[in-house]
């Protein structure tokens, strides 16, 4: 269920993505009993499948991984591929795999479908995840994009119940100003950088708190972009802290930037 990407994919392209998910998810895959993560479009080659394989054993030893491809040849081709945690498997959106996930990453998928599909295809995939439960808040979908070497990247990270947070990284050093990451919006939102709508208001703010920030520029772009983020939680619901600002990160609420209806 879906349509064929382009393929498109290079090794280490998803690091920002991968670490982002090892800090904040790595507590819940460590509790379940089976945690199985999905690649889901994991592309013409499977580098980024076992690279989460690699990543998230460090954060729980005892994690699967399963490329999911809806192309069958893609599916074929990575085969040799496959490993002890690591298997791969022909589907789309259904995410045929069993136990339900703990984590399903798509990463550079729903760029090429229409705004109107994405809402659905997101209750598609939040059903698949496994379930809250007492202590658990339950499996988790990280769906963004990404340039081709992965400098910058902005995602949004989805529980059972729908959106949480967007998160955008960078390399700093890459970097003008903030606004620079609008064309790695996710589709939900890369149509709604327009005057009027919460993700424009966000980025704009954020390239006037760069601008405030610029003093800083002689201790490193790092330090100052942990200024200009921290201005920005005066006005904006930025859920992590210092040690992800470091990382040229930022997470903000989903419900501050969600597109007006």
């Amino acid at each position: 269920m879906g349509t064929v990407t382009r393929g498109t994919t290079n090794p280490n392209r998803l690091r920002r993505m991968d670490r982002w998910i090892v800090a904040t998810h790595g507590a819940e895959l460590r509790r379940a009993a089976d945690p199985v993560a999905v690649d889901l479009g994991y592309g013409a080659a499977p580098w980024t499948a076992v690279e989460l394989l690699h990543r998230l054993r460090a954060a729980a030893p005892h994690a699967r991984v399963v490329g999911v491809e809806i192309d069958p040849a893609r599916v074929a081709a990575a085969e040799p591929y496959a490993r002890a945690g690591l298997v791969f498997r022909h589907g789309g959106f259904e995410v045929p795999v069993s136990p339900a996930p703990s984590l399903i990453r798509a990463a550079n998928v729903l760029r090429q479908y229409d705004e109107e599909e994405v809402a659905t295809v997101w209750r598609r995939l939040c059903a698949r995840l496994a379930p809250a439960s007492e202590g658990s808040r339950g499996g988790l979908l990280v769906e963004g994009t990404c340039d081709e070497i992965g400098r910058r990247h902005v995602w949004v990270a989805l529980g059972p119940e729908g959106p949480r947070t967007v998160t955008l990284a960078t390399r700093l050093g890459s970097l003008d100003r903030p606004s620079d990451l609008a064309e790695r919006l996710p589709k939900a939102l890369i149509h709604r950088n327009v005057p009027g709508e919460p993700v424009h208001a966000f980025l704009r703010d954020f390239d006037r708190a760069w601008a405030a920030a610029a003093p800083y520029a002689s201790y490193g772009a790092r330090q100052r972009w942990m200024r200009a983020v921290r201005d920005l939680t005066a006005d904006w619901p930025v859920t992590d802290g210092p040690a992800r600002w470091r990382q040229g990160e930022v997470t903000v609420r989903w419900e501050a930037l969600a597109p007006r209806e």
